[in-house]
């Protein structure tokens, strides 16, 4: 391990010391493949090291999504859990007060949302220290959850004062969402082949042979639909990287000037609160369901009313009446023969449709089976 560790440092400090610029962006981009390379080994050792990929939080998955508080010691994710679900979780003063994940479930909007409060990160978390092998399987686990998922971390601000201000307010955040679209396809002959739909500023053909061959691959059609990184190309590569939704919550928000939160307005994915003094924590609610990005189908029994109490939840991506009825019952399907919807999404209420149509937020639906 010392020894992954001093090469990574070492990779690090030449990547400092050397300048960005068209002529150094090869080097520089088989600098970053061998560093994801040996990241990768610290995160999911062999079976012979005898660490293992690591397991994880033992969390029972309840609910219709879930989100993961996760940030420094003490900027306020228990207090944050306490006042939004109700549930204990130990505050003190002290680091490291959380020492495992304390699970708990906001009820917004008819949703219930399973809110986790993770132990504070320490820096190099990334790399598998502290306990960062633990965050990596929670954060894939709610990425693979039903639902939308949403994970709170935190990030260090890109200038020195806004740096400043982000540790005196606490913050708490999460990821941000990214769709890669730079596709990677082997072949078994041709060599590579880099095309791009857009002008690209950041990669060249040398570089991404560089970092392909870097991982071997000597025969692939590389295709960039997006001013791509060297990195976004990497994450392709290595296949292990998950991008999901974030919110960056400033918490201790009464603790910053008026001057200081202009600045941190600026900022993309923000939300300011005060978890102690109970300040915009409906704002913050409202910003992680639009992240969730949730679809609410009431249920219409036959000659009966709609059911508002008790919706069914549904993923905005997944949001059809086949959706819509495996979410009830994997066998509602084998009965159904048409749909009635009253809604948004039909053309007049109701509209007889089909297991493929899709539905809009606060649709009604009743199933009408075979006989």
């Amino acid at each position: 391990m010392a020894t992954v560790m001093q090469k990574i440092k070492d990779i690090e400090d030449e990547m400092a010391r050397t300048q960005k610029n068209k002529a150094t962006a090869h080097h520089l981009g088989l600098l970053k493949a061998k560093l994801a390379k040996l990241r990768r080994e610290i995160l999911a050792p062999t079976s012979k090291g005898g660490g293992g990929a690591g397991e994880g939080f033992d969390v029972t998955k309840s609910g219709d999504s879930r989100v993961g508080l996760v940030g420094f010691p003490s900027v306020g994710k228990s207090t944050l859990l306490n006042k939004l679900t109700g549930t204990f979780s130990e505050v003190a003063s002290y680091e490291f007060t959380t020492l495992t994940c304390i699970p708990g479930v906001i009820k917004y909007r008819g949703a219930k949302i399973q809110l986790l409060d993770l132990p504070g990160i320490i820096e190099g978390a990334k790399d598998g220290k502290g306990r960062g092998r633990q965050y990596r399987k929670n954060l894939q686990l709610h990425h693979h959850s039903s639902g939308r998922n949403q994970a709170h971390y935190t990030q260090e601000a890109h200038r020195e004062r806004a740096r400043r201000i982000w540790n005196k307010a606490s913050l708490l955040c999460f990821l941000d969402s990214l769709s890669l679209h730079c596709l990677r396809m082997r072949k078994d002959k041709g060599g590579i082949n880099f095309t791009s739909t857009v002008s690209n500023t950041l990669l060249d053909l040398e570089t991404v042979k560089a970092i392909c061959g870097e991982y071997r691959i000597h025969n692939a059609d590389v295709s960039l639909r997006y001013d791509a990184t060297a990195d976004d190309l990497i994450d392709v590569i290595e296949g292990n990287r998950m991008y999901i939704p974030c919110v960056y919550a400033v918490n201790k928000i009464d603790q910053v000037t008026l001057e200081e939160l202009e600045i941190l307005d600026k900022l993309p994915h923000y939300c300011p609160v005060s978890a102690h003094l109970e300040w915009n924590l409906d704002g913050l609610l409202e910003k992680v369901w639009e992240y969730l990005d949730l679809v609410r189908v009431y249920t219409k029994p036959k000659a009966m009313s709609p059911d508002y109490e008790d919706p069914v939840i549904l993923s905005a991506k997944k949001r059809t009446v086949e959706d819509f009825c495996l979410r009830i019952h994997k066998d509602m399907l084998k009965q159904f023969k048409y749909a009635l919807v009253w809604g948004s999404s039909a053309k007049h209420k109701p509209q007889r449709v089909g297991k493929e149509h899709e539905l809009d937020d606060e649709d009604v639906v009743q199933i009408i089976k075979k006989i």
